[in-house]
């Protein structure tokens, strides 16, 4: 498994707080994938500009490589019943451990103890919490009383699982996916490539950047804040990921820059980096936390949304482009309104 080491900081979590109002956490996706507001934010001057997303284009060059993470969002959120009192139970799964085992968030947790056993629809899907893990997540074992497989159970039952601070679903719920996304493993979108769309992709191909896919399944991190003071006291959770050989030589090959979308593209490609910027293939689990102090080895520019107050992502950011203007582009996108979080708009970091 891939860390990085503590790097010392005399910053506290609460130095990445911003008032944000509730009104501005977007709702419902843009009306077009790439109609979202585009934040063009200097990584070196703090400049700020205002665009369209539509607009990505003229901020590349032939011989860029851009890098998406193909990571599909699995329906992950099951809801169910114990079997011994027919209390209702809620599961959110995080990570398979095999074809029948999986890593899981339980509600209510208290209640749900190691031997219990959960029913789904009409009971032809059952599982079984065999281990109540250190953090509090517990691994389930399901078993299917019928001829279908464990997957199509769960796709048949199972629901997309939005973020907290969105409160109804989207009409269209396949726009919680990204248009590359391919292997199915996240509990939330990698929200940076929502944005895009095939033309978009198209016209970047048309102009000689290179379009490489990397996969990090998004996992437990993107729901749990940050609740120490101390960020160095911050334990990240590992999620799985992975880059080919094909994809590291072709990103190590290039003539131009190297531009993330999303942080966890951003995070697969610093997991596996060397210290002279090579990236190497890699096919693990990552719990790399980037955070002011640490010295990027791979990416030159980064495409995200804009981030919830005193989150890892809002420090990763702030890592790459400096937390006094990371702030102060947010203060000012709160100013003229833009839309934050996973349905939001969207910042280049340059």
């Amino acid at each position: 498994m891939i860390t990085n080491s503590k790097i010392p900081t005399d910053l506290t979590t609460h130095d990445f707080f911003y008032d944000l109002p509730e009104e501005l956490i977007a709702q419902t996706p843009a009306d077009k994938r790439d109609g979202s507001r585009l934040l063009v934010l200097g990584r070196e001057s703090g400049s700020i500009t205002h665009r369209r997303f539509s607009d990505i284009t003229e901020y590349f060059n032939a011989g860029d490589v851009l890098v998406i993470n193909r990571s599909k969002v699995m329906p992950a959120r099951l809801y169910g019943k114990r079997e011994d009192t027919g209390a209702d139970v809620e599961i959110l799964l995080l990570r398979r451990h095999s074809a029948n085992e999986w890593e899981a968030l339980v509600k209510p947790g208290k209640k749900c103890r190691q031997g219990n056993r959960i029913t789904f629809g009409n009971g032809e899907l059952c599982a079984e919490i065999i281990q109540v893990l250190p953090d509090g997540n517990r691994l389930i074992r399901f078993e299917a009383t019928d001829g279908e497989s464990i997957s199509e159970h769960i796709h048949r039952i199972g629901e997309m699982p939005l973020p907290p601070y969105i409160t109804s679903r989207a009409a269209d719920m396949s726009r919680y996916q990204t248009v590359y996304a391919k292997e199915e493993g996240s509990a939330a979108a990698p929200t940076a490539g929502l944005h895009f769309t095939p033309e978009l992709l198209s016209k970047l191909e048309e102009k000689g950047v290179k379009i490489v896919s990397v996969l990090l399944h998004v996992g437990l991190g993107t729901f749990r804040p940050v609740k120490e003071v101390e960020i160095t006291d911050h334990v990240m959770h590992a999620e799985w990921c992975s880059i080919s050989e094909e994809a590291a030589r072709t990103i190590n090959q290039r003539t131009g820059r190297l531009i993330a979308v999303g942080t966890t593209s951003c995070r697969v490609l610093e997991s596996v980096s060397d210290e002279n910027g090579t990236v190497h293939p890699y096919e693990g689990e990552t719990a790399i936390f980037i955070y002011p102090g640490y010295r990027f080895k791979a990416i030159q520019g980064l495409i995200t949304n804009f981030h919830l107050p005193e989150s890892t992502l809002i420090m990763l950011v702030s890592a790459l482009a400096g937390r006094e203007n990371v702030l102060r582009a947010y203060e000012t996108a709160v100013k003229e309104k833009y839309r934050f979080f996973s349905f939001g708009d969207a910042m280049l970091i340059e």
